[in-house]
């Protein structure tokens, strides 16, 4: 059996924030991209916990916390080039935003939500991404992306119940 995965165990949060800011700073440069104040900020927001958070949530801690007065497409937009960087992912199913754990690594989303707690683990599996590949193959369907979410109970939440 795998270990725990680090999102579900107490952990410092403020180490997943400074190495997801480390990181976004590394791919944009090498990308050539910008990496503004407001990018970082959502991107630091997103990574406070691995609760997915929406944008309407960063907006609103943008409005409360920093005094800014940001609209939503602001906010869409810097999700939006978080998203194209590869620096963040959208869980469809809560309309919602998680770091990314593997930034600069071209690989396919997928998910542990907790139902309880709903704190979102990223793995990744190829044999997973590999199924759906051939699935996908053998019906003469292109897949274009692709995210697996599975919703259930972290060892925490079940281990409490």
């Amino acid at each position: 059996m795998t270990s725990i995965p680090l999102a579900s165990r107490p952990h410092d949060h403020s180490r997943c924030v400074a190495h997801a800011l480390g990181e976004a700073e590394t791919l944009c440069a090498r990308s050539g991209v910008r990496l503004t104040d407001l990018r970082r900020r959502v991107l630091e927001l997103v990574w406070q916990s691995h609760k997915p958070l929406g944008a309407y949530d960063i907006l609103g801690v943008l409005s409360e916390q920093d005094g800014r007065r940001a609209a939503p497409p602001t906010v869409y937009r810097a999700l939006d080039f978080l998203l194209e960087n590869g620096l963040v992912h959208r869980i469809a199913s809560l309309n919602a935003f998680v770091g990314c754990n593997h930034p600069g690594h071209a690989h396919q989303g997928q998910f542990l939500i907790c139902r309880q707690c709903h704190v979102a683990v990223e793995i990744e599996q190829s044999t997973i991404e590999s199924a759906i590949q051939t699935s996908a193959r053998d019906i003469g369907f292109t897949v274009e992306g692709q995210t697996v979410e599975v919703v259930g109970l972290c060892s925490t939440c079940r281990d409490a119940a």
